[in-house]
């Protein structure tokens, strides 16, 4: 059997070279090389290999470059910039780019995206002309998320994290399931899969994490596994568990 990871991150260490955006409580490094060392370490196949927004933001010159070196093992994901007036330019150039596989879009609160905003227009429709999923963010901010899905019927969706918000520091929130209905009800909408990815971290017990798999029972009945995208997004994940 083949094994996938749907989300991780690579990214060189903070320099000037490559100077991070803002600067996670992530491992000081996971270069393309050894993230696929990691993966072999595991017996991971291959990775979707998701441009680390939080530190390169909308340039994934980075990501490129490792999927060059490694095209075996990893395909890419771009964040775009709703601001971006050339936004479909922007995507129909990542078409054509070797190994990419999809976009990103960031609906969190903190975005502050209205569902309507005529920049993630642009990039749906864009995403349907060239034939690219979309992965999204929306945790804690899942209606949202859900409108957007909606008002854009023909646009294949990613939901990123189980649109349940994750924390980065432990312990997990006291109710770290609480948008739970919400994201059974999301699942009514056929364009859209699930990513259940980073799921450790919203455990407030050690390995093998117990108090989770109820709760992710109940996703993969709603969605079926064959909408269920397995992921770790370990280098985030890191610093929690």
């Amino acid at each position: 059997m083949t094994i996938i990871d749907s989300q991780v991150h690579a990214y060189e260490a903070n320099t000037p070279k490559r100077p991070w955006h803002t600067v996670p409580n992530w491992p000081p490094h996971v270069t393309g090389d050894e993230m696929v060392a990691a993966m072999d370490k595991v017996g991971v196949d291959g990775a979707i290999f998701i441009s680390a927004f939080s530190m390169y933001r909308y340039d994934t010159s980075y990501a490129v470059e490792v999927q060059k070196a490694h095209p075996g093992r990893l395909a890419i994901v771009k964040p775009v910039d709703p601001d971006d007036p050339a936004v479909a330019d922007v995507i129909a150039d990542w078409k054509k780019t070797p190994g990419t596989v999809g976009i990103r879009i960031m609906m969190t609160k903190e975005a502050k995206r209205e569902p309507s905003d005529p920049g993630l227009d642009r990039i749906l429709r864009a995403a349907v002309r060239h034939d690219f999923p979309v992965n999204m963010l929306c945790w804690d901010n899942v209606d949202a998320g859900t409108a957007l899905i909606d008002r854009h019927p023909d646009t294949r969706f990613i939901i990123d994290h189980l649109a349940i918000l994750q924390p980065r520091t432990p312990p997990a929130p006291a109710q770290p399931w609480a948008d739970l209905p919400k994201v059974l009800d999301l699942a009514k909408r056929k364009n859209a899969v699930i990513k259940v990815s980073g799921a450790c971290t919203l455990s407030r017990e050690p390995y093998p994490f117990p108090d989770i798999w109820d709760p992710l029972a109940r996703v993969f009945d709603a969605w079926g596994f064959d909408r269920c995208l397995w992921g770790t997004d370990w280098t985030r994940a890191f610093a929690v568990v």
